[in-house]
């Protein structure tokens, strides 16, 4: 299985939002995240960018 941290962007600050994330939906700027364990966080922004090869994706904070 794939697992996933998050980052959040917010001007040019990187931060671990989550880890282990293995679903993300997305309905307009709403993005929910749920990871390995079914632990769900909700947020307001806009994917950037989906890296598998370091693992992770970022998201621009709104």
């Amino acid at each position: 299985m794939c697992e996933l941290d998050v980052i959040l962007l917010k001007d040019s600050n990187r931060q671990l939002l989550m880890e282990s994330v293995t679903k993300v939906l997305v309905d307009g700027d709403s993005i929910e995240l749920i990871g390995i364990l079914g632990d769900r966080t909700t947020l307001e922004g806009s994917i950037k960018l989906i890296d598998f090869s370091k693992g992770e994706i970022v998201i621009l904070s709104k």
